[in-house]
């Protein structure tokens, strides 16, 4: 009889990655001409980008040049969760976006179902925050990993411990 083999399903940030990607935005920002004098900065607290700037504008230009910085380091960046635009201190607007970890219930209820009404043999099961998909044929698990690929999710999944 032929072993199983599987996958997991995952939805990780790497947060290394996150803190270079600010390090870089940061030191655009400090360069360009039209931030000369500006107030705008963005930290990581835990797991929330804080983005603070003079006025909306600039709050959408800062957070422009960070997501392209973002994209650059292969941050998905789906995973955010921007919140509304909050007055700050000192006449500043500031903005929290969380960077979603794990698979949510209602993204793992959709996947769930994809996979069962895909028609492939293969079972799925819920662990955690990551969804666990086993099945005796590979071949089967490269089919659902591309239906998850296309599938459209609130947030980006990557694949793990394929074995």
């Amino acid at each position: 009889m032929a072993k199983e083999s599987s996958f997991d399903i995952v939805s990780k940030v790497d947060f290394a990655e996150v803190t270079n990607a600010i390090q870089i935005a940061m030191k655009e920002i400090q360069t360009r001409y039209d931030y000369k004098g500006s107030k705008s900065k963005v930290t990581l607290e835990k797991e929330e980008l804080v983005l603070i700037s003079d006025d909306e504008y600039k709050l959408e230009q800062l957070k422009d040049v960070l997501i392209s910085k973002m994209i650059k380091r292969g941050i998905p960046i789906k995973n955010l969760d921007y919140g509304k635009i909050e007055p700050a201190s000192s006449g500043t607007v500031r903005q929290r976006a969380s960077l979603v970890q794990g698979i949510d219930k209602d993204n793992a209820k959709k996947i769930n179902t994809l996979i069962k009404n895909s028609g492939v043999k293969v079972k799925s099961q819920m662990q955690d925050d990551q969804i666990r998909v086993t099945g005796k044929n590979r071949d089967d698990l490269q089919q659902i990993i591309s239906l998850v690929r296309e599938a459209d999710l609130t947030i980006d999944v990557q694949f793990s411990n394929y074995r």
